[in-house]
């Protein structure tokens, strides 16, 4: 059976508006000496950390490691891809879906939120209740009490932010049909998984967690995305031609 190793940057679940990072990166690779790369990494970049991530990269005295770890000839062209989002822009495409709202910059945390629940959340008595959207300390978008009541009967199948869905569905996509090995991952109940399996129309072939500093293969797609989605927010010319190949259309 194939298997794709996979890990993200700039995750913080359901929170796209005010987080760390403008942009979410999710990585996919497959590559038979994992190890074999780790090793070349730590002879170029000498560091003693256990564990590699995308900031040792990208630092500017590994710069030359970072040409190589994403150029032509080396170790990730051709062996991983990365599914990039733009976090407002999801927001406002979901609410644009789900709510039939063409929003301002100025409305997107709230529109974040009315389209999540976190937990102590009040939850809405009936869809029709027009107390809610108060109630809930929200604003009182059209549709937002329904859909909220909608989502409550099911928050982890109906989830509608959480980027980690369809990435792992492009992922899928991309190499299928093939295996998953993820770096753990709470947002990933075994209900999440089954609604993957779902929308992956049977190329979902196995899913499984593996710690990244443990097993190579996580390591390097949480490098790879970490690398993507910094040069990516940053927009380095040099640096963009570089990662153009990895980016899912």
């Amino acid at each position: 059976m194939r298997e794709i190793a996979c890990d993200e940057s700039g995750y913080e679940g359901e929170k796209l508006i005010g987080s760390t990072t403008r942009l979410f990166a999710h990585a996919s690779v497959r590559i038979a000496d994992p190890a074999g790369v780790l090793t070349e990494l730590r002879a170029r970049i000498r560091s003693p950390a256990t564990q590699y991530k995308a900031n040792h990269l990208l630092r500017a005295k590994h710069h030359e490691t970072l040409a190589w770890f994403l150029g032509p000839s080396g170790p990730m062209r051709g062996n991983g891809h990365v599914f990039l989002l733009d976090k407002p822009a999801f927001v406002r495409s979901v609410a644009a879906s789900v709510l039939g709202l063409d929003l301002a910059d100025t409305d997107l945390a709230a529109a974040n939120d009315a389209l999540r629940l976190r937990r102590g959340d009040p939850l809405p008595p009936t869809a029709a209740s027009p107390s809610f959207p108060s109630a809930a300390g929200l604003p009182s978008f059209p549709g937002a009490a329904a859909f909220r009541e909608w989502l409550c009967e099911d928050p982890i199948g109906r989830s509608v932010l959480d980027p980690l869905v369809p990435a792992l569905v492009a992922a899928v996509r991309q190499w299928g049909p093939v295996a998953v090995a993820h770096d753990r991952q709470t947002q990933l109940p075994p209900r999440r998984i089954d609604l993957l399996r779902e929308r992956c129309g049977g190329d979902l072939l196995g899913f499984r967690f593996l710690d990244a500093e443990s097993h190579p293969q996580i390591q390097l797609a949480d490098m790879l995305a970490g690398t993507v989605r910094h040069i990516a927010e940053t927009g380095e010319p040099r640096w963009s031609e570089l990662i153009a190949p990895y980016l899912l259309k």
